[in-house]
């Protein structure tokens, strides 16, 4: 059971406490962007770049983050995602 919990994390890396500040992290900027991107669709004058800006950043943290733990010898993100399916 424990290792549902940190086989993903280890697999990336990570500690599961590190995981999940890394993963909150994430989720609460795509929620702000979400939300700004919602406002944009009502008032186009609103968040004219807001979405397309934090997609950008969050692309580049994470491909940082994948580099970073390949070089520490976790494997890269595409064989975790073909090993989680």
């Amino acid at each position: 059971m424990i290792e549902s919990f940190t086989r993903h994390p280890a697999q990336v890396g990570e500690t599961y406490g590190g995981h999940m500040r890394t993963a909150f992290g994430f989720g609460f900027a795509m929620i702000g962007a979400g939300l700004a991107c919602v406002l944009h669709g009502l008032f186009p004058f609103m968040f004219t770049t807001t979405g397309s800006r934090c997609v950008q950043r969050l692309h580049d943290r994470m491909s940082r983050r994948n580099a970073v733990a390949h070089s520490h010898g976790a494997a890269p993100l595409k064989a975790v995602a073909d090993a989680e399916r």
